[in-house]
């Protein structure tokens, strides 16, 4: 049943047969939003993303990373289980938080841990624990390009040369801070 105003609302498009909410003086759009493109990370990247989910989880959930780590391998978000290279990673990044996170702070310029994005946070921490604690020499170029692609599909524009920059610093000063 329709009313006398409603042959003036607009409907929704798309398909959805929905009416679109009234606003006084103001038409309503519906922003596109386009999912991350992850099918051309590799599979290690795929990885790396996984142990990120787990680091973000902790971060955003204030508790302790392995804690996470322990719910996830019990019960996983995702419809796969948490790989175990993804595993492995978030246990090497695990001890050595505490040093990752003042490492960042001190390298990163002006950008205190609370006032970067929450990914890029993830990004850097996980990065951070790879170039400093578990690649040889040879090796941290290619991670280091790994977390800036992931820097660019995940986050914001300006990331990937925020995460690339401040990775690569640190894979520099590495025999100082390790």
């Amino acid at each position: 049943m329709t009313g006398p105003d409603d042959a003036d609302v607009p409907s929704a498009g798309r398909g959805t047969g929905l009416p679109l909410p009234r606003r006084e003086g103001a038409e309503v759009e519906f922003e596109r939003t386009v999912p991350a493109v992850t099918d051309r990370l590799h599979r290690r990247s795929r990885d790396r993303i996984r142990a990120l989910d787990v680091l973000f989880e902790a971060d955003a959930r204030d508790l302790d990373v392995l804690d996470v780590l322990a719910e996830r391998i019990r019960r996983t978000a995702a419809q796969s289980p948490l790989p175990q290279p993804a595993r492995d990673l978030v246990e090497l990044y695990a001890p050595q938080a505490q040093d990752i996170d003042e490492d960042i702070a001190t390298h990163s310029r002006d950008w205190p841990l609370r006032r970067m994005p929450a990914v890029d946070r993830a990004i850097l921490r996980l990065g951070s624990a790879e170039v400093l604690y578990g690649a040889d020499e040879t090796g941290r170029g290619a991670i280091i390009g790994e977390y800036t692609k992931i820097a660019e599909v995940l986050s914001t524009d300006d990331s990937p040369r925020f995460v690339n920059g401040l990775l690569q610093r640190l894979a520099d000063v590495r025999g100082l801070l390790t």
